[in-house]
């Protein structure tokens, strides 16, 4: 459908009504229905001729079809097998669209991508962004470049700054490898059926190098764990409950020169990193 715009609403209400198709709230369906946002997330997206992108939920095809149309070569996922005649009509004209009908959290994407750089674009499900976010920043697949929409307060808690209350485990995880940019906000009646919250589209860059550096990756994203699990507690009761002892975590606290009686929801990166080398450095005695 190349002489028809898949983000127009009323092709989009064409379509549904042509297949029957009703969104399905336990995949998070909400198809988009506005030009520019879908346009905005395609060229933040810096693919072109020649280029490599991945994209999560094809939906109708709404995005896919951006995407499509910038030259690159598109491969997308998508977990509803329902809606398979449904893309082989919105995008049977273009050849440099391949869809898989799986979970992109089941199949083997490292021998689906290659070695080649990949960006990565979606229109995330609100019940699984997170579990796929992570997914994809942790592993080593050879995406560059994550273009994602998710729920703004999802964006939000990534987004976030020490101290305040949407700083957590989440914003940290993100940001270790990652730096985030905000492209923009998108108002519920950007889509069919119109969902009950705002959405946000992030730029997320895999960095070379971490944002801060660590003796033991695994002792920062425990500290990180502990900091968060209990966001009540002061950060020597969070290290006791976490399981390092009392006398270990007075060390721990002195060697890196933090104030245990502060809470975890107020460390920098660069505090967990001091106490990650610090309990580094003492296991290491």
């Amino acid at each position: 459908m190349k002489d028809a715009n898949l983000a127009d609403k009323k092709v989009v209400t064409y379509i549904i009504r042509r297949f029957g198709i009703r969104a399905k709230h336990r995949l998070g369906q909400n198809f988009l229905i506005r030009p520019d946002v879908v346009a905005a997330i395609a060229e933040a997206a810096e693919i072109g001729e020649g280029s490599s992108v991945l994209e999560i939920g094809a939906g109708i095809g709404t995005l896919t079809q951006a995407l499509a149309e910038t030259g690159a070569d598109v491969t997308a996922f998508e977990i509803d097998q329902s809606l398979e005649k449904v893309l082989s009509h919105t995008l049977e004209s273009y050849d440099n669209v391949q869809v898989i009908y799986e979970d992109i959290l089941k199949t083997n994407l490292k021998e689906r991508l290659g070695n080649e750089e990949w960006h990565a674009a979606a229109n995330l499900p609100y019940y699984i962004t997170t579990p796929i976010l992570l997914y994809l920043i942790r592993s080593e697949l050879p995406i560059s470049l994550f273009v994602f929409m998710m729920q703004k307060e999802v964006a939000d808690r990534i987004m976030a700054s020490p101290g305040t209350k949407d700083y957590g485990a989440l914003t940290i995880a993100v940001r270790f490898d990652c730096t985030v940019e905000r492209v923009l906000n998108i108002s519920p009646d950007a889509f069919l059926p119109r969902p009950a919250v705002t959405s946000t589209v992030l730029k997320i860059r895999r960095r070379k190098e971490p944002a801060v550096k660590v003796k033991d990756r695994n002792l920062f994203f425990r500290l990180v764990k502990m900091g968060f699990g209990q966001r009540r507690k002061v950060f020597t009761n969070a290290m006791k409950a976490g399981g390092i002892d009392a006398d270990l975590g007075k060390k721990i606290l002195t060697v890196a020169g933090i104030d245990g009686t502060r809470r975890g929801e107020t460390f920098s990166m660069e505090e967990y990193a001091a106490l990650a080398d610090a309990w580094y450095d003492l296991k290491s005695k």
